[in-house]
């Protein structure tokens, strides 16, 4: 999944689109042409994280319908500043470690490169909700189990992700 940006027609008629890339760089972006996308998705959602107040805000066509405080990383892995965009929604985990449901994210940790699929940032519950908020994470979003259920009911895949 891809955040696009814009789109132009280069110089041979094709059509160009400009994407944000799930890479680091985190906020990456590159130019792909349009025919080797899939489908378009629009979505009136944005998630607007901010490590400063520890606190996340789900808008919709610039209204707030959601606020709740978060967990996010502690000093040594700290979450990614920068934009990003909800790219899969998991609700299988056998742990209870991540809560009743995850989403994954474009967000990459820039120290955690080694971490199964290089590092991805997630939005997820948590199973130490005493913690929150707070700064006690390895770099993800953690959310209180009733508040990630809260979100996971209004925010779908693709939504672009603020953290600041």
């Amino acid at each position: 999944m891809v955040t696009v940006l814009r789109a132009r027609t280069g110089a041979d008629g094709a059509v160009w689109v400009k994407v944000r890339l799930p890479v680091l760089p985190n906020s990456s972006v590159g130019w792909v042409r349009r025919s080797s996308l899939g489908g378009y998705q629009a979505v009136s959602t944005q998630l607007i994280v901010d490590r400063e107040r520890l606190q996340a805000t789900l808008l919709r066509a610039g209204l707030r319908i959601f606020s709740a405080p978060v967990g996010i990383g502690a000093q040594g892995s700290p979450t990614p500043a920068g934009e990003f965009t909800v790219r899969s929604r998991l609700t299988r985990y056998a742990s209870p470690f991540y809560g009743p449901v995850a989403f994954g994210t474009t967000a990459r940790s820039a120290v955690l490169t080694d971490w199964p699929g290089g590092g991805y940032i997630g939005i997820h519950g948590t199973n130490a909700p005493q913690l929150l908020p707070g700064r006690v994470s390895h770099g993800c979003i953690r959310l209180r189990n009733s508040d990630i259920l809260r979100l996971a009911a209004l925010m779908p895949v693709g939504t672009p992700v603020t953290i600041r």
